[in-house]
């Protein structure tokens, strides 16, 4: 266990060699206001911040030009290797920056936090974690829709629709999922949708099972989508959905139809979400 004088003494070795610190930082799911208080006073602080593709507009745009790096990944588009995105933080903290590695959400839900996190610590380089607001929580509620629900989850699984393309075979075991009888959230799901729906009903979940997809939460063009399990992919297909978005499974998503008249979130000018 280490204590107190062992954490100084890092810190003082870091000074003395001149290394700069990483910042793990997730930025939440778009909504500048949704960043905590921390995460605005480090990237306002950084010599350099590498940000993906999800923060959102308005935060990345609320970012000087001159100190941004854009290290996203897309589906289907432009994207960087990690390979080269951990390089560059170990470059720029041993120049002696303040780096931060800015993401969608929170840095350890499906954002590559922890590579990154060993890979610095391999490299001698100290870092912090900054968490952040999941958007596998903050989307689904934005819509309306609470993940977990006294009457009809007492348990949520989340899992990644976008799994490293070079294991053998998918780590989700879809059938244990589905017996589960909780809600399921899949994040960066879009395009395997027919996939996994398919899968879970071949697995015995209800065809009839609620969906709902929601498209950009919290950013001023958010949209949201719902069906059943069985039509979902048609929804989507009709309504042209894309990523980024999430996708939830379960009763719960029903949960929308009887509170969306009265729901309010932060679209643009305070407008109502809309639905696809």
């Amino acid at each position: 266990m280490r204590d107190d004088a062992d954490t100084a003494a890092d810190g003082d070795a870091a000074e003395v060699d001149g290394t700069g610190t990483v910042y793990l930082v997730g930025s939440g799911p778009g909504d500048p206001e949704l960043l905590t208080v921390k995460a605005r006073r480090l990237i306002d602080d950084a010599d350099v911040v590498l940000h993906d593709k999800l923060p959102g507009p308005e935060i990345i745009d609320s970012i000087p030009e001159a100190k941004r790096e854009d290290v996203g990944k897309r589906a289907g588009g432009e994207w960087t290797p990690q390979e080269y995105t951990n390089r560059r933080l170990v470059e720029l903290a041993r120049e002696g920056k303040s780096v931060v590695r800015l993401k969608g959400g929170d840095p350890f839900v499906f954002g590559r936090g922890g590579e990154e996190m060993e890979y610095l610590a391999s490299e001698g380089i100290p870092f912090e974690v900054v968490p952040g607001i999941t958007s596998a929580v903050a989307g689904p509620g934005t819509a309306g829709i609470p993940i977990t629900h006294r009457d009809h989850a007492s348990s949520v699984s989340f899992v990644t629709g976008h799994e490293d393309p070079t294991k053998d075979e998918s780590a989700v075991e879809w059938d244990a999922l589905a017996a589960t009888g909780g809600t399921i959230v899949v994040l960066m799901g879009v395009g395997k949708l027919p996939d996994y729906t398919a899968a879970l009903r071949d697995a015995g979940m209800d065809p009839d099972t609620p969906v709902a997809l929601v498209e950009r939460a919290t950013w001023p063009e958010m949209r949201v989508a719902t069906g059943t399990l069985d039509d979902i992919v048609d929804v989507r297909d009709e309504a042209g959905i894309e990523p980024p978005a999430i996708t939830v499974i379960g009763e719960v998503a029903a949960t929308r139809e009887r509170v969306v008249e009265f729901l309010r979130n932060r679209t643009g000018e305070e407008s109502e979400v809309t639905d696809a």
